[in-house]
């Protein structure tokens, strides 16, 4: 499990692809990013996968035990949103799938995009 509050997603999962020696291959149509942020992402040219990410988690789970997890998740009040995201895969890389059928590397991110106010 991974805390994606450091440099978001694409931080956290490099981060755990790296530890684990595995790539990552990402759907970006399951990725739940609300509306206003990637509004707001847009308007700022931020990339909405390296924005702080408070309150949320990532998990790596036995591909056989992801449905009953994620099912068990999205039964809880602050999981509902909860999607299963990607799987791992051999190589050393993140990579997603995009919307308009791409392929699209997710690096960690050079330095925070928005800085820590607190």
């Amino acid at each position: 499990m991974k805390d994606p509050t450091r440099g978001g997603i694409a931080n956290a999962l490099n981060e755990m692809a790296t530890k684990s020696s595995v790539a990552m291959r990402l759907d970006e149509e399951k990725i739940p990013v609300k509306p206003e942020v990637e509004a707001v992402s847009d308007m700022l040219g931020i990339d909405p996968y390296e924005v702080a990410n408070e309150g949320k988690i990532i998990m790596g789970v036995k591909s056989s035990d992801a449905e009953d997890i994620l099912s068990a998740i999205q039964k809880t009040k602050y999981g509902k949103d909860a999607q299963i995201i990607g799987e791992v895969t051999e190589g050393k890389r993140v990579i997603m799938e995009t919307l308009i059928g791409g392929e699209r590397l997710i690096e960690p991110p050079m330095a925070d995009p928005v800085p820590r106010v607190c």
